[in-house]
């Protein structure tokens, strides 16, 4: 296995849920075959924009197995398995190992504030002990913003030192440009992704892998464009393009926003829904986003005939 599993445009995948709140199976996968032919270079299922936190265990591993055996490849999975209880963590991470996931993303435990680093090491390094597989690759999780937990670069130096083929990679999610180019510049060939497109060109100029985006879920040809030419001259103008889409999503609500995104362009109502306590967009504010993205001549591909199926 790769020590840098994943590089390119990530998509932490949405969530469909059925009337009665429960995991819509059969939307998921469907929208997973989109991103994937899309071209997303990654499924990060299960984190902050799949609402993981309001997903049990139960639903996630069967979720993830469900996409596996309708036959999305589990290398190109990154599923999302940090957790508050280390045996929780240790269960998500090793369920994803023994399915064969190319990597996991690992949010710190979030409940408990200011704890220090000697502790957040203590506790990726039982999971990383505990799941004990040459396989594991682990990218963490840095967003303060929600967490209130954040992943300091000293703790990043000591988990590559004492788990160089293990830990491979970050995901920052401060929206912090600074923080993002001291990790580029601390940790050269470490697998850093930005945590928005916003910051892709300039992550992969600094040496970055890409960006693992919410608005990867409806704009992946936009960002993958920026990947594949950011070193042509035609990339500082792509950037601004997917710049311009993500701060028109970003002035509504993230997640519903993204759902209704879906919802609309994919003709398919019911993938707005959210699990509580999240709401769906009004239809004032939904008729808005709309037509902010139609401004700026936003536009999806058809879904997967699979996930109509």
């Amino acid at each position: 296995m790769s020590d840098q599993p994943f590089r390119g445009v990530v998509a932490p995948v949405l969530t469909p849920f059925t009337e009665k709140g429960a995991v819509d199976q059969r939307r998921f996968v469907g929208f997973c075959r989109w991103l994937m032919q899309e071209g997303v270079d990654g499924l990060a299922v299960f984190g902050t924009t799949s609402e993981a936190n309001s997903l049990s265990m139960t639903e996630k591993t069967e979720l993830l197995d469900a996409a596996i055996e309708a036959g999305i490849p589990a290398a190109r999975f990154m599923p999302g398995t940090g957790a508050c209880a280390l045996p929780d963590a240790v269960a998500l991470t090793r369920h994803a190992v023994a399915k064969g996931c190319g990597a996991v993303l690992m949010l710190p435990p979030f409940y408990y504030k200011n704890v220090s680093d000697d502790g957040l090491f203590a506790f990726y390094s039982e999971v990383i002990q505990q799941v004990g597989s040459a396989a594991l690759r682990v990218y963490l999780y840095h967003i303060p913003p929600v967490s209130q937990v954040p992943i300091s670069l000293d703790l990043v130096a000591r988990l590559r030192e004492a788990y160089p083929k293990t830990v491979v990679g970050l995901k920052d999610s401060s929206g912090d440009w600074n923080n993002t180019k001291a990790m580029l510049e601390r940790f050269p060939g470490f697998g850093t992704f930005a945590g928005s497109e916003v910051f892709l060109l300039d992550t992969l100029r600094g040496g970055g892998a890409g960006c693992i985006t919410a608005s990867g879920n409806v704009n992946v040809a936009g960002c993958r464009k920026v990947f594949l030419n950011w070193q042509g001259p035609d990339a500082d103008a792509l950037q601004a393009e997917i710049t311009a889409v993500r701060k028109a999503i970003q002035a509504y609500p993230l997640i519903p926003a993204l759902k209704r995104i879906v919802a609309h362009y994919h003709d398919d109502p019911d993938f707005a829904r959210l699990r509580p306590p999240l709401q769906a967009l009004n239809a004032e504010m939904s008729g808005k986003l709309i037509a902010d993205l139609k401004a700026l001549g936003f536009a999806m591909s058809p879904r997967a005939t699979a996930a109509a199926a």
